[in-house]
């Protein structure tokens, strides 16, 4: 088993187990994040986005990985995460295929994919099931997520 692998399995561990700042210590400092709802995240606010969704969920998620990959260079790990959103309160299973990039034994790129509609179906109900495709829609989802790590990140949590 390479570094890196031992290395993503430790991540969604920690992640599993609701650890944000152990998750955190696996990420190289110029980290880049980037999913279908938050966009691009840059160093510190990749860290501070994981420990509020913690905080937003109050240990109700549940994150259960496979298909682990990795080489010196680039990995994958495919992950579900189960929880209810905050704002609705509705379950939602998302299905995310992830994709590293590797410098240092560290991750310097992380790559989260999944069907942003479907998600917006489970979140969001109706509104998200009737416009949940469209550009406008996900963009609104996008500017209130980045609202939401702005304001968190105001907080004294933010520390």
């Amino acid at each position: 088993m390479t570094p890196n692998k031992q290395n993503l399995i430790k991540f969604y561990s920690a992640f599993a187990n609701a650890d944000a700042s152990t998750m955190c210590e696996y990420y190289h400092p110029t980290i880049q994040f980037r999913d279908p709802v938050f966009g691009l995240l840059k160093e510190n606010d990749v860290c501070q986005m994981w420990k509020m969704l913690m905080e937003k969920s109050k240990g109700n998620i549940k994150i259960e990985f496979s298909d682990i990959k990795a080489d010196e260079y680039l990995g994958s790990v495919r992950w579900i995460a189960t929880y209810n959103f905050s704002k609705t309160n509705r379950k939602v299973v998302n299905v995310i295929h992830a994709q590293f990039q590797f410098k240092d034994g560290l991750i310097i790129k992380h790559t989260d994919d999944f069907d942003i509609w479907k998600w917006s179906k489970q979140a969001l109900g109706i509104p998200g099931y009737l416009f949940g495709w469209t550009g406008y829609f996900q963009n609104k989802i996008h500017q209130k997520a980045l609202l939401s790590l702005k304001k968190y990140k105001e907080t004294k949590h933010a520390n």
